[in-house]
């Protein structure tokens, strides 16, 4: 029985290690240009992927007008390229198809601007103004989809500034950081225990140690996934879709301090956002306030944002619309089911709130 367990113990650590290696060693490079940005400031950029559109040559049904656009707030977290992974798997190419001009904010990483940033130089700040300049070239409110954490900080800014923003998509966004499930709660509660003296000192969140915070949440999904990257054809659009994710994964950027001890010690330790005790520029943000359309697609699957926490904020806003799907964090945006059991579910909610404004 032990040599039998030591034999399968060695076979599977050596598919895991043949997976990884064919990942480092696989071809595919990220091939797809940022589009031109319309605002900058610091490190963010506001990226107009109807311009991409434009420039490319395919114009199809025309290029969508300014009065299309849509402001796509992804997480300060990771890069926000996971909207935009690759020619095949776009979630702001399918919008441009479909008639939106989607402006996606880029936060970028931290600078000398940003590294003292706390949560409220986020929202009422760097997001204000990018929403702003949204405004600005669309000539008037527009809808804000916001992803993941992206999705919190839309919900302060349509709380903050209802006169900017003309209705509010919420894609897995977090509010109720306590609810059942939670486990990044205790995670990360301890981690702000283990690291309080480094936020002491003002020091940026390292991304590795966010990225092995969230791999405790699942600690066997590495072995899992690289284990059936080794039995996928590597010259197959599988391999290269798990490739181009893989890529974006370890590309995540430092969190400023300031915001990182907000989000341990306020959101997981305290569950400010739910108790209603979250402050942004010396006002409580309030989602019950909140007088805007909002649409909030919640991942069922979701082992990031448990389902239970993005249903927090739906619940929370009067009038919302929600919907729910068999999908995780990640694949809800980016995966082979998205594009057929989620995109279209925005897109039509998003044509609806243009057209309702116009």
């Amino acid at each position: 029985m032990t040599a039998a367990l030591g034999r399968e113990i060695d076979r599977r650590a050596a598919r895991y290690l043949e997976g990884l290696k064919r990942y480092r060693n696989h071809p595919y490079q990220r091939d797809i240009a940022d589009p031109p940005a319309i605002w900058s400031e610091g490190a963010s950029r506001l990226l107009d992927h109807g311009a991409r559109h434009e420039d490319s040559g395919d114009t199809g049904d025309g290029v969508p007008a300014p009065d299309r656009s849509v402001l796509v707030v992804p997480s300060l977290i990771n890069r926000g390229y996971i909207l935009d992974l690759s020619r095949e798997n776009s979630l702001m190419q399918w919008l441009v198809s479909r008639g939106f001009r989607p402006l996606r904010l880029e936060w970028g990483a931290p600078g000398p601007l940003e590294e003292t940033y706390a949560l409220t130089d986020a929202v009422a700040g760097r997001l204000e103004r990018a929403t702003l300049a949204a405004t600005d070239f669309a000539g008037k409110p527009v809808p804000v989809v916001g992803y993941c954490m992206g999705g919190t900080l839309v919900a302060a800014l349509a709380h903050r500034r209802p006169d900017l923003v003309g209705a509010a998509a919420f894609l897995a966004a977090p509010w109720d950081f306590h609810t059942e499930g939670a486990k990044s709660a205790s995670l990360f509660s301890m981690g702000m225990q283990a690291f309080g003296p480094w936020f002491e000192n003002g020091l940026p969140v390292p991304v590795d140690l966010l990225q092995a915070m969230f791999t405790m949440i699942d600690p066997l999904v590495a072995l899992r996934k690289y284990s059936a990257f080794a039995e996928t054809p590597q010259e197959s659009p599988r391999a290269r879709a798990f490739v181009a994710l893989e890529d974006w994964l370890n590309d995540g950027i430092d969190l400023p301090g300031r915001i990182g001890r907000a989000c341990f010690e306020g959101w997981y330790g305290r569950n400010e956002p739910q108790r209603g005790t979250w402050m942004i520029a010396g006002a409580p943000v309030i989602p019950g306030e909140i007088q805007l359309p909002s649409l909030h697609l919640v991942a069922d699957r979701d082992r990031i944002v448990p389902p239970a926490s993005a249903l927090a904020l739906a619940n929370a806003i009067p009038g919302s619309e929600t919907r729910r799907v068999g999908l995780g964090h990640i694949g809800m945006v980016a995966g082979r089911s998205a594009p057929a059991a989620v995109w279209p579910l925005l897109g039509d909610w998003l044509s609806e709130q243009i057209g309702r404004r116009v």
